[in-house]
């Protein structure tokens, strides 16, 4: 039997994930291990294997078919746009991608003017824009606080998640309009799914019903 790999997105995501899987029965100890320098953490009697990775790198991982099954927030998965299926809402880390700014962008956004957006996420802001609205904008990609764009005059408006909104409000910016809602998703490998039909459908259905005895 060949082991089934899972890539799982590091931090909260992947504890999270971790705990769902366990009350399935699928453990690793190992992987717990903060000594340890291991890169892949086996469990030989489940016949699988896991290892941590960048959130960004979760798809590729599972489009080229270095991990069979992969965990990430709907935003990386959107934002790389890698050919791999997306099979079940596991419903936590759920927020929403929103286009933000000051009160007075509402009227550029209604108008479809030509505008400046300053986001982490080009993709997801050039798709929402040009596919959603029909509307020109120039994206500026920023790694850092997207919210300071709009105060010191980069962009008009910001493509950003909100979680609780607080960030925003503080600095005196909001919601304009709701891109999508995002939260963690169980995405994977195209050829896996046909190959290991079996084997996938079963860990689907198990975390199913421990979603859906909550």
């Amino acid at each position: 039997m060949r082991y089934l790999t899972v890539a799982l997105a590091k931090g909260r995501l992947a504890k999270q994930t971790l705990g769902l899987l366990e009350q399935t029965g699928i453990t690793c100890d190992e992987i717990y291990d903060k000594e340890t320098r291991k890169l892949i953490f086996q469990n030989d009697d489940l016949g699988m294997r896991f290892f941590l990775a960048k959130p960004s790198d979760v798809p590729t991982y599972v489009e080229y078919g270095a991990a069979d099954i992969g965990v990430a927030g709907r935003d990386t998965i959107l934002e790389e746009g890698r050919n791999i299926y997306e099979v079940m809402d596991l419903g936590f880390g759920a927020c929403r991608m929103c286009v933000c700014g000051p009160e007075s962008a509402r009227e550029l956004l209604s108008r479809n003017e030509i505008i400046r957006v300053a986001t982490k996420y080009p993709n997801i802001a050039k798709s929402y824009f040009n596919n959603k609205k029909n509307q020109t904008v120039e994206i500026i990609k920023l790694n850092g606080s997207v919210e300071l764009a709009p105060i010191v005059g980069l962009s008009e408006v910001i493509v950003d998640i909100v979680e609780t909104g607080s960030t925003l409000k503080e600095n005196g910016l909001t919601v304009l309009e709701e891109v999508c809602p995002l939260s963690a998703r169980i995405v994977v490998n195209q050829v896996s799914l046909r190959m290991e039909h079996e084997r996938i459908r079963k860990i689907l259905t198990d975390v199913d019903a421990v979603l859906n005895s909550k």
